[in-house]
């Protein structure tokens, strides 16, 4: 297949376009900037996918330049809107309308040029923290202002869609974590633990959902190449590790102090931070064959990942 994909520099981003292209699609990666804009763990992402991505430089949804490059393509089976605006996502004044503008600018015209040249099915990123995904407390709503952003991204997405007769299929994520991830959660259990630390869980009774990146990254290609091409809307919500995240702690912990014989030391707090809903997770527990995809292994590629990472001895 044809895959055009926004967003692959992204943790999640990179691991889609990663395993698409490992069964054998064609992955066309957009990206808004030059080669030379981006740096970092972006740059990173970017240079770790495999050589038969095509990388689409400065070509953002609204530009005439991805029109022109589509246009040298003969037919294109799927269209992956992965990219979002997330710059300060966590913080309360995060201007969402600016992201979803951002998120939607020049997507009627893709679509409809895609479209022209054969498109049909269509592959929209969601998140578990939009308001009416997951499960959790009643009522379900957006997490924070990003996640509004998110939730209205969607309904600008369907919108169009099915305007054009499209097949949408919407992807919900989680909570995933592994290799090339930002520096989140797990990335801050293992910089202290190898700095001989204690970690600290200061929301422990949150239950949250974990997932996997290589785990999730499957689903999503199961998710992508199995889309109706009649119109219509699908989803797929994929759950990880649904517990706490005091418990999820202690799960990551033992993995990483067997493989890596550090002490992985875990002080759980008592929480006192309740701004966010008590529990939020994905919906759908879908099995992989074991030759898609291996929890051990998965274990053992973030171990050596890390161990890179802080040239820790092996």
């Amino acid at each position: 297949m044809n895959i055009l994909l926004t967003g692959a520099s992204s943790f999640t981003g990179y691991w889609f376009a990663r395993v698409l292209a490992e069964r054998g699609h064609t992955v066309y990666a957009t990206f808004r900037g030059s080669a030379q804009n981006y740096d970092g763990m972006r740059r990173r992402r970017i240079d770790a996918l495999p050589e038969s991505v095509v990388r689409l430089w400065n070509a953002p949804s609204d530009s005439e330049e991805l029109l022109n490059a589509t246009a040298r393509v003969a037919r294109w089976d799927r269209l992956c809107l992965h990219g979002a605006h997330v710059t300060g996502y966590r913080e309360p004044g995060f201007d969402f309308a600016q992201a979803l503008k951002n998120n939607t600018d020049g997507l009627p015209r893709l679509l409809q040029h895609l479209a022209e040249r054969g498109l049909q099915r269509v592959v929209a990123t969601g998140s578990v923290f939009e308001a009416n995904e997951g499960a959790g407390e009643e009522p379900l709503r957006g997490f924070s202002p990003y996640g509004l952003s998110k939730s209205l991204t969607w309904l600008a997405q369907e919108f169009w869609a099915q305007t054009l007769g499209l097949h949408m299929g919407k992807f919900v994520i989680s909570n995933p974590f592994g290799p090339l991830e930002e520096p989140r959660f797990t990335a801050y259990l293992m910089k202290t633990w190898f700095a001989g630390k204690q970690a600290e869980v200061r929301t422990p009774l949150y239950i949250r959902d974990n997932i996997h990146v290589s785990r999730l990254a499957c689903h999503y290609a199961d998710f992508a190449e199995s889309l109706d091409g009649r119109a219509g809307t699908s989803r797929c919500a994929p759950m990880g590790y649904v517990e706490s995240q005091g418990a999820f702690t202690l799960r990551f912990a033992g993995a990483m102090r067997e493989r890596l014989g550090l002490e992985c030391a875990v002080s759980v707090a008592e929480q006192k931070d309740f701004s966010e809903p008590m529990m939020r997770v994905n919906t759908q527990a879908l099995p992989l064959p074991a030759e898609q995809w291996n929890e051990p292994t998965a274990w053992d590629e973030l171990a050596k990942y890390y161990r890179v990472e802080y040239s820790a001895p092996s």
